[in-house]
C-alpha cells in the first residue's frame, strides 16, 4: 500500500474534533458495544495555503512504520502472556500486564525521542519502553530478576521500568510519586535556560527536551497528582501527562474515584494547559494526539495533558481476579475495544498487510519471546553480598578523610550565630557551584522582584536565606508552593538531572506530606535502580523545642523516623561552627541528607563561631568530645548538648567527672568515639530531645549494652522527653522536654548505682 493511503487513514483522525470519545465507558456497563463512529465535523472550504499548512501537520507514518507499531502491540501483549505463564510455573513471582493500553503508549513512543527526552511512565507501560528501544529480553530479565536486568539489576518487581541509557527513570511502586519529579525533570530544563553556566555544566541537555509521564485513572485521586499539575502549569514546563483511563483502580471503577466520572472535567480551568481526550484504543486517533500533545512541549508552549480512554482485559496483576467485581456483559464489551484486534483489522481492510503476513509477523515474535525467555532464565541472578552495594555513593563517601579540615582551620571575623555561618556557607557554596538551587516556602526574599529593592526582604522565617536571591537571581533561588511534598518531589527530578537542590522544609513538624517521596523515592532512586540514577540534594529542617509558643506543631524532634531509613544521610549540628562545616559537606556529597538545625540554637551566644573559611568540611560519621571526663559518659546531641554541659558542670561540684560526646550526625554515626569512650568510664547515659520509647537513643543503648556488655558497670540510661507531645503552655513545655536539672539527676543515680 502507498504511504498516501497510510496519511489518509491517520487524517481521519487528524479531523476528529477534541470531545468526541469513542471508547466504551467501562464505568456503565454495556451488554453489547455500541458502534464506534468517526464524526467529522463541518469545515469551512479552506485556502491552498491553509491545506498545504495541514498537510505538513499530518504525521507521515510509511506502510513499514505502520507494521511496526503492530508488531510492538503484539509483542507487549504476548510478552505479558509470557510473564503469566511464567508465573503459573513458579519461574518469577509477580506480574502485571499493560493489556489493553499498548496503542495509546505505541502512540506516544512515537514522537518522543529515547536518550533524548525524559520518561517516567508507570507500571502498565510496557509498549512505550518497547517502542523507545526496551527489549523483550531486558524485560524478562527483570521479571526473573537477573542481575543483568537495566530497569533495577534484580531488585525490583516486574514491570517497574528503568533505563539509563533510554532516559527512562527508575519507576517504583507508590502511585503518583513519579509526578512530582517529572515536574522536578522539566524544571531542570526551564532553570538550565534561565542560568547560562548551567549549561555547560549539566550533561545531555537538550533546548526542546520533552518529559513523558503517565498514571492511572485511580492516581488521579492523589494529591500529587494536583500538586504536579499545578507546578507544571504555572512555570510553563515541557510535561506531558498521559492518562491511561481503563475505568478501575484495581476493583475500584472511575466514577467512585473521580467527581463526575470524567477528570478531563476536572482540570479543565488550569491555566497553559493543552488538553486532549481520545480513544486510547485507536492507534490512528492515538497518534495523532499524541502528535498534538508532544510538539506543544517541543515548542514550549506548556504542558499538555492527554486523557486517553483504554480497556484493561487482563486482571490488575495476578495478585487480583477481576471476574470478582465485573460484570461478564462489561468484559465482554471491553474485549470488543481491543486495541491489537481493531488495529490489525484496519491494516488488513486497507490492505496494509494481509492476514497471512499478520499470522507470520505473529510466529516471528512468538519465537522471539521464547528465545528470550529461556535467555533470561539463564541469567544468574546478583550475588547475595551485592545487596548493600549502593545504598550510598560508591565513588564519593562523606565520611573520609577527604571531608576532614577541622585540623586545617583559619578563623576570620567576629564571631556568627548558627544562622550567620549557615547562611555564609550557603552563600559562598552558590557562588562555588552554579547547580545549586535553593527553595522551599519563604525562603527568597521577595517573590515579586519589582518590589525587591523596596523591602527588606524575607529570607526564610528565621532569616537563614536572606539575601540569597539579591546575590544569586530567581532562577537559582525562589519560593515554592506550600506543598511539602512538591518541594521535595521537584527536588528530586532536578537531583536526577545533575543540579544541586538545596531546600527547605519550613519547620519539622510539617514534613510528613513530603515522607513519602523521602522515604520511598529520595533514599532508594540509588539502591533500586542499581546505580543507574540518584538524586544527590539537601533537606533543610528547623526542629525541635525549648522556644515558647512553639507548641505541638513547632517543636517536635522524630528523627528516628528518618534515620531508620538506608540510603539517607541525616545531620544534627549543635553549633555555629558545626553547622557550616556539616552543610558544606553536605552540599559537596552525592547523596540525599537532611540537615537539621535546632530553633533554638539558631542565634545561642554560647554556640557562636567566628568564621572557618569556605573549605572548611566536617566528615559525618565524626563524633567530637566536647567534654572530657572519667567517671560517667554521656551520648548526646542537638539542644541536649548544652544542657549536659550545663549538668556536668554541677556534677562536678559533687566530685564526679563527666565526659560528653557530641555526635553531630545521626546517620552514620561515629560508634567508635562511643566504644572509646564507654571503655574509659564504663557508665554511660544517652540523652536526646526526641520521646524516650522507639527514640533514637533506644538504638544506641541497646548497642551498647549488646557489644560493650562487659565494659559496663552499670546499666544504660536514658534521658529523653516524655511520651507526649510538646505543648504550648512553658510549665507543660518544660515539665515534657528533658531539662539540665533531669540530666544531673540521671548523673548523680547513675553514679552512684
Amino acid at each position: 500500500m502507498s504511504d498516501t493511503k497510510v496519511l489518509r487513514l491517520v487524517k481521519k483522525s487528524e479531523n476528529l474534533p477534541e470531545g468526541v470519545f469513542t471508547a466504551k465507558t467501562v464505568a456503565k456497563a454495556e451488554a453489547r458495544p455500541a458502534p464506534i463512529t468517526v464524526i467529522k465535523p463541518p469545515q469551512r472550504p479552506k485556502s491552498p495555503k491553509r491545506r498545504k499548512q495541514k498537510e505538513r501537520e499530518l504525521p507521515k507514518l510509511t506502510r513499514e512504520e505502520m507494521l511496526k507499531i503492530f508488531r510492538t502491540m503484539y509483542l507487549s501483549r504476548r510478552l505479558d502472556d509470557k510473564e503469566i505463564q511464567m508465573k503459573g510455573q513458579n519461574r518469577i513471582f509477580f506480574q502485571i500486564s499493560g493489556a489493553g493500553h499498548e496503542a495509546i503508549l505505541v502512540a506516544a513512543a512515537m514522537y518522543l525521542k529515547p536518550g533524548y527526552d525524559w520518561f517516567y511512565p508507570y507500571y502498565r507501560d510496557r509498549a512505550l519502553c518497547l517502542q523507545l528501544g526496551m527489549t523483550p529480553l531486558e524485560m524478562l530479565l527483570e521479571s526473573v530478576g537477573a542481575e543483568a536486568d537495566p530497569n533495577s539489576h534484580g531488585r525490583q518487581m516486574p514491570s517497574h521500568w528503568g533505563h539509563k541509557k533510554l532516559n527512562i527513570v527508575s519507576q517504583s511502586s507508590p502511585t503518583g510519586t513519579q509526578l512530582l519529579q517529572a515536574v522536578g525533570c522539566a524544571e531542570a530544563t526551564y532553570r538550565i535556560k534561565l542560568v547560562k553556566e548551567l549549561k555547560k555544566r549539566i550533561k545531555n541537555f537538550r533546548n526542546d527536551e520533552v518529559v513523558f509521564v503517565s498514571l492511572g485513572d485511580g492516581t488521579t485521586s492523589e494529591g500529587e497528582f494536583w500538586e504536579a499539575l499545578n507546578t507544571a502549569c504555572n512555570l510553563r514546563l515541557p510535561v506531558v501527562f498521559l492518562v491511561e483511563d481503563n475505568g478501575y483502580a484495581i476493583s475500584v471503577p472511575v466514577e467512585v474515584q473521580t467527581a463526575g466520572g470524567d477528570i478531563s472535567k476536572l482540570v479543565s480551568g488550569f491555566p497553559n494547559l493543552y488538553r486532549q481526550r481520545c480513544d486510547g484504543t485507536d492507534t490512528l486517533e492515538s497518534l495523532a494526539v499524541m502528535r498534538r500533545a508532544v510538539d506543544n512541549c517541543r515548542k514550549n508552549r506548556g504542558p499538555s495533558f492527554v486523557h486517553a480512554k483504554v480497556i484493561r482485559p487482563y486482571s490488575h496483576s495476578l495478585s487480583d481476579d477481576e471476574k470478582l467485581y465485573r460484570a461478564e456483559a462489561e468484559r465482554a464489551a471491553d474485549a470488543e475495544h481491543d486495541p491489537i484486534k481493531r488495529f490489525g483489522a484496519v491494516l488488513v481492510h486497507e490492505g496494509i498487510a494481509s492476514q497471512d503476513e499478520l499470522q507470520n509477523l505473529k510466529d516471528e515474535i512468538d519465537r522471539e519471546i521464547n528465545e528470550a525467555a529461556d535467555a533470561a532464565l539463564a541469567s544468574p541472578q546478583p550475588a547475595p553480598e551485592t545487596a548493600t552495594d549502593f545504598v550510598y555513593s560508591p565513588s564519593i563517601d562523606p565520611t573520609s578523610p577527604d571531608f576532614d579540615t577541622e585540623d586545617r582551620v583559619e578563623f576570620s571575623g567576629n564571631p556568627g550565630t548558627m544562622v550567620d555561618l549557615i547562611n555564609r556557607c550557603l552563600h559562598t557554596e552558590m557562588k562555588r557551584d552554579p547547580r545549586i538551587l535553593v527553595f522551599g516556602e519563604d525562603i527568597a526574599d521577595c517573590s515579586r522582584e519589582k518590589s525587591l529593592n523596596a523591602v527588606k526582604g524575607k529570607g526564610g522565617v528565621f532569616k537563614v536565606t536572606a539575601n540569597l536571591q539579591r546575590e544569586f537571581g530567581s532562577a537559582r533561588v525562589y519560593n515554592s508552593p506550600l506543598a511539602e511534598a512538591n518541594i521535595v518531589g521537584r527536588a528530586i527530578g532536578l537531583a536526577t538531572r545533575g543540579l544541586k537542590p538545596v531546600v527547605e522544609v519550613q519547620f519539622f513538624d510539617y514534613i510528613w506530606p513530603a515522607f513519602h517521596q523521602i522515604r520511598n523515592e529520595l533514599a532508594l532512586l540509588r539502591w533500586r535502580s542499581g546505580n543507574d540514577f540518584s538524586a544527590p540534594c539537601v533537606i533543610r529542617v528547623p526542629v525541635g523545642g525549648y522556644l515558647k509558643g512553639g507548641a505541638i506543631y513547632h517543636s517536635q524532634s522524630g528523627v528516628s523516623l528518618f534515620t531508620q531509613i538506608p540510603g539517607l544521610r541525616v545531620i544534627y549540628p549543635s553549633n555555629a561552627l558545626d553547622a557550616n562545616g556539616l552543610l558544606r559537606t553536605a552540599i559537596r556529597c552525592d547523596d540525599p541528607v537532611m540537615f537539621l538545625e535546632h530553633k533554638h540554637l539558631y542565634r545561642q551566644a554560647y554556640n557562636k563561631s567566628a568564621y572557618p573559611g569556605d573549605d572548611f568540611m566536617i566528615p559525618f560519621g565524626k563524633a567530637k568530645t566536647v567534654r572530657e571526663g572519667t567517671d560517667l559518659s554521656i551520648i548526646t546531641y542537638g539542644a541536649l548538648v548544652q544542657r549536659s554541659i550545663v549538668a556536668a558542670k554541677e556534677a562536678e561540684k559533687q566530685g564526679i567527672s563527666v565526659e560528653i560526646v557530641d555526635l553531630r550526625s545521626l546517620s552514620p554515626y561515629d560508634w567508635n568515639s562511643i566504644v572509646e569512650s564507654v571503655k574509659k568510664t564504663s557508665r554511660v547515659i544517652v540523652a536526646h530531645e526526641d520521646s524516650l520509647s522507639w527514640g533514637y537513643g533506644a538504638e544506641i543503648a541497646a548497642r551498647i549494652a549488646n557489644e560493650l556488655f562487659e565494659h559496663l558497670d552499670a546499666p544504660v540510661r536514658r534521658v529523653a522527653a516524655i511520651d507526649t507531645f510538646v505543648a504550648y503552655a512553658p510549665q507543660l513545655e518544660d515539665a515534657i522536654l528533658p531539662q539540665a536539672a533531669d540530666v544531673l539527676k540521671a548523673i548523680t543515680e547513675l553514679h552512684g548505682y
